[in-house]
């Protein structure tokens, strides 16, 4: 409930004409040109692995309080992701009993994540590409460092920067992974 009330009161500010110069949590701008993605991640997010099932993920998600786990292999690279959404559009909305079936099954890949050094701008342009409200954060091996949701950026980024984020994320025809 949290991640939802931090980015509408960042549209709400945005939409009520706050200045753009006090959207910064940061005292200037190179500051601000200098937070990368290891600055404003959740570090070590939880993770599973293909074989899970979606019942257990789902069990996951609700004690950890998030809507997206990375997805690793034996040798702990980031294979997929599996969100909340996933869960209920690929398998109990087509009548799947999440019990019977595995992360894989439902998984969105290849996946579309940043790097420890990306800067927030970067973070920003990948999400609004791609259409993601989360996104892993990679180490140059591939590990699952952390991950960044636009809650975390709606502390951190500029509030038009974020609200622009917001909008194009919500673009009708969202994402369209493999599964």
């Amino acid at each position: 409930m949290r991640a939802h009330t931090d980015v509408a009161r960042v549209l709400l500010d945005f939409d009520s004409g706050a200045d753009a110069a006090s959207s910064f949590n940061y005292s200037n701008s190179e500051e601000h040109m200098a937070t990368l993605a290891r600055d404003i991640m959740t570090p070590n997010p939880v993770c599973c692995s293909p074989s899970t099932t979606l019942d257990e993920v789902a069990k996951m998600m609700l004690q950890h309080d998030c809507g997206e786990i990375p997805i690793v292999d034996t040798n702990d690279c980031v294979v997929g992701v599996i969100t909340d959404r996933d869960i209920v559009c690929r398998a109990v909305a087509q009548g799947k009993n999440p019990i019977g079936y595995t992360v894989e099954s439902c998984m969105s890949w290849p996946v579309v994540s940043v790097q420890e050094d990306d800067s927030l701008d970067d973070i920003v342009l990948t999400m609004e590409r791609h259409q993601i409200r989360r996104v892993p954060v990679l180490t140059d091996d591939g590990i699952c460092a952390g991950i960044i949701a636009q809650a975390d950026l709606a502390r951190v980024g500029p509030k038009r920067e974020v609200a622009e984020l917001v909008r194009e994320v919500s673009q009708p025809g969202g994402r369209s992974y493999q599964h």
